[in-house]
């Protein structure tokens, strides 16, 4: 059984438009239907839908049943954080073998990105598509001076699908909840979903090769890209 739980509750402020990103059109159609439409196509059994609150409906009727995605089984309201908003579709879920955690506003996830999460999930229980940096990174202290220059072997640009155990990611979501307050008293930020792995349990999360292709549409400037790399994608 494999669950795939697609978060779209963003309210996109940095996209400066009335319209939230997801609804956004990209090239024919809205952002989320592209994400939507890679785990229809594939091996997933259901598809829980997290998005903001008060959308559900339009979601339904304009999205899930206008391009009938009948794996849509649930559309349920995401909450304030992103760790919210996935707690609310780990809830929503079935008891599922392997949970599969991917951003709606991530429009480029293909089959092939799927499958290798699938077969490696498997195989180490916890797992994140990324795609090693082209970047030399550096860390910047807290006067704003650069203090180190970070081995580009080691870094990974994480991306979406983030993949897990059903059973593991459940457990460490609701310890993690539990500990809401007293992480943010003590600065730390919960940015993804490996996070709550990391920080609670023993199991080491391994990265499985993405693409560049699979951007995450945050800035008008994505939408722009977006449209270059949708274009390069249908003349393949």
């Amino acid at each position: 059984m494999v669950s795939a739980i697609v978060l779209s509750a963003g309210s996109g402020k940095r996209m400066n438009s009335d319209v939230k990103k997801q609804y956004m059109l990209l090239g024919d159609h809205p952002v989320i239907y592209y994400s939507l439409k890679a785990f229809q196509e594939s091996f997933a059994d259901e598809i829980i839908l997290v998005v903001s609150p008060g959308d559900e409906e339009y979601c339904r009727t304009e999205i899930v049943d206008k391009y009938s995605f009948d794996k849509v089984k649930k559309i349920v309201p995401g909450g304030k954080e992103r760790y919210d908003s996935v707690q609310a579709g780990l809830k929503a879920s079935g008891q599922s073998d392997f949970i599969f955690i991917h951003d709606g506003a991530r429009p480029f996830v293909t089959g092939d990105i799927l499958d290798r999460c699938l077969r490696e999930v498997k195989s180490y229980d916890a797992v994140v598509a990324a795609v090693p940096s082209k970047d030399t990174v550096k860390l910047v202290d807290d006067d704003g001076f650069i203090s180190e220059t970070l081995n580009r072997d080691h870094l990974w640009n994480m991306q979406t699908p983030q993949v897990f155990k059903g059973s593991l990611i459940k457990d460490c979501y609701d310890r993690l909840l539990e500990s809401a307050d007293e992480l943010a008293q003590n600065g730390v930020a919960i940015t993804d979903d490996t996070m709550a792995v990391e920080l609670f349990s023993d199991v080491r999360v391994r990265p499985v090769m993405g693409s560049y292709d699979n951007i995450k549409i945050t800035t008008p400037e994505d939408i722009t890209m977006g449209g270059v790399i949708l274009e390069r994608m249908k003349g393949m």
